[in-house]
């Protein structure tokens, strides 16, 4: 089954994440499909911390793809960012 969750790079105490389309059975960190974006948790104010590409998200749920409950919150965050800036 391919799930859609968190990678983890960044080094210790400075965490930084891929989003990615993975098959389930793989670790992690391990191999992955397809990257899908990224999540800076630790991001200034002035930089981007979440870049999602909405349309290969898009295509891998409709594929069969679960997103994970973090990778949710992140879709929501993503969808409210781009109403408020009008695009």
């Amino acid at each position: 089954m391919v799930v859609i969750r968190l990678a983890r790079g960044g080094s210790h105490k400075k965490p930084f994440y891929h989003i990615v389309a993975t098959e389930a059975r793989f670790k992690r960190d391990g191999r992955f499909i397809e990257r899908l974006g990224f999540f800076d948790p630790l991001a200034k104010a002035n930089v981007e911390s979440l870049r999602i590409a909405s349309d290969r998200l898009d295509f891998w749920i409709k594929k069969g793809a679960q997103p994970s409950d973090r990778v949710k919150k992140l879709m929501k965050q993503s969808n409210s960012a781009t109403v408020e800036n009008g695009v």
